[in-house]
């Protein structure tokens, strides 16, 4: 037991430095990007030419399944985006049954703001995910309609704050990205969503480190799919959304396909930043266990390739690097081993530690830092239900529609491609 609980130190003691300091919180946007003058009117903002030259334009594109208990706080907050430029919002009203097109419409002519367009494109053809043929269809009737230069997917349960817009085509222009995506905070009001939501988040930077995300020339590549700005000439060279039509996990694919696809100049890989948000946010609520079982389960098993072997490899790391420690402590203080004890002690302990910067971030006390043990136990047996519902034929549900795995080169993720080192 005390070799075995070396082996979860030393993995700590990797992690903490060795992947890309995924437990950090620091990246965000460049502050001021999204900055007015004293005045309240748009002004130069960092990587765009003076106030008096045009802002590019945008085509915001929302794909929409059954979002009515969500769309009253969502889309009045992307119709008032206080953006200098021309802007265009397209929400694609994905088979909806519960009046999802209809209050879109009512919304905008409540609130007013930006010109909203609902439209519909139909049953998804075969070989097409839901969200990919809203998209698809979102995103062709943004080209006949619009000269937009920027593309903003945004989901319909994602709130943002009125310079958002802005912040990201000003990030993008300074840096001259192909992709910039935020990763959205999400909702923390219930016992669960405390518990779970921030490992989430943690667990995604763990697999996809920020900094190695967004270091040009890394293999590394990920997005937050409920907020994506996209360059049109990018997602042009890239096929998008054609290239990646089979995805589930669809953020990640969108970003490996738009940094594999070269930059306007040439350069071996396209360049995309993600990080986390200060004024983009989630608010769909997830109260029930239940609930947030099903959002981890629909995709954990697909994130694995529908893969036993690469299961049974992430069974066995989550067990040793998550579990191990706080079984080696107890049981080594109450068998009086003293070795195991101790090394299971600091492997927690470094855990714990690593947890406390993304509780802060979502404002949760920093006591709750020795449960995340339990919330990974948790975790691992939602990726083993969502293999369980793989082979039984309901893998990745999501609101009536089930998709099976991918065929070959589908928008798959080739093992060790997921992230550098991991």
């Amino acid at each position: 037991m005390a070799w075995i609980t070396g082996a979860s130190l030393v993995a700590w003691i990797w992690l903490l430095a060795g992947q890309g300091f995924f437990w950090r919180t620091d990246v965000r946007l460049p502050p001021g990007t999204a900055q007015r003058p004293p005045n309240g009117r748009p002004g130069p903002a960092q990587g765009l030419p003076e106030a008096s030259a045009p802002w590019p334009s945008v085509a915001v594109v929302v794909p929409a399944r059954d979002e009515a208990e969500v769309l009253p706080v969502s889309l009045p907050s992307v119709l008032a985006q206080a953006y200098p430029g021309r802007v265009e919002v397209f929400l694609v009203d994905d088979g909806s049954t519960d009046g999802t097109g209809e209050l879109a419409r009512t919304l905008a002519a409540e609130h007013g703001g930006l010109p909203l367009t609902v439209t519909s494109p139909g049953e998804p053809a075969p070989g097409w995910t839901g969200k990919l043929w809203a998209v698809r269809h979102g995103m062709a009737l943004a080209r006949e309609r619009t000269d937009a230069e920027y593309l903003l997917l945004t989901d319909a349960d994602i709130a943002h704050g009125p310079d958002s817009l802005r912040a990201l085509v000003s990030a993008a222009r300074a840096a001259d990205l192909d992709l910039v995506s935020q990763m959205a905070r999400l909702r923390v009001s219930d016992f669960w969503e405390r518990l779970i939501v921030p490992a989430f988040v943690y667990f995604f930077g763990q697999l996809y480190p920020f900094r190695w995300v967004n270091r040009p020339g890394a293999r590394t590549a990920a997005a937050a799919g409920g907020c994506v700005l996209l360059r049109r000439d990018a997602a042009e060279r890239a096929g998008i959304p054609a290239s990646i039509r089979h995805a589930v996990i669809d953020d990640v694919t969108l970003a490996r396909a738009v940094k594999r696809s070269g930059g306007r100049a040439g350069p071996s890989t396209g360049r995309i930043w993600l990080g986390l948000a200060d004024h983009v946010d989630s608010v769909r609520p997830y109260p029930r266990l239940a609930d947030l079982w099903r959002m981890v389960a629909r995709s954990a098993y697909a994130q694995l390739l529908h893969s036993p072997l690469l299961l049974a490899g992430t069974v066995l790391g989550l067990a040793l690097v998550y579990l191990v420690p706080p079984v080696a402590l107890i049981t080594g203080a109450v068998g009086g081993s003293a070795p195991t004890a101790l090394l299971g002690g600091a492997a927690w302990a470094v855990m714990a530690g690593t947890y406390l910067p993304m509780l802060r971030y979502y404002g949760q006390p920093p006591w709750t830092a020795p449960l995340l043990p339990f919330t990974a136990l948790l975790y691992l047996l939602m990726t083993v239900d969502s293999a369980v519902q793989h082979y039984r034929g309901r893998g990745a549900a999501w609101k009536g529609r089930t998709y099976g795995a991918p065929p070959t080169g589908a928008g798959a993720t080739a093992p060790g491609e997921a992230s550098e080192g991991a």
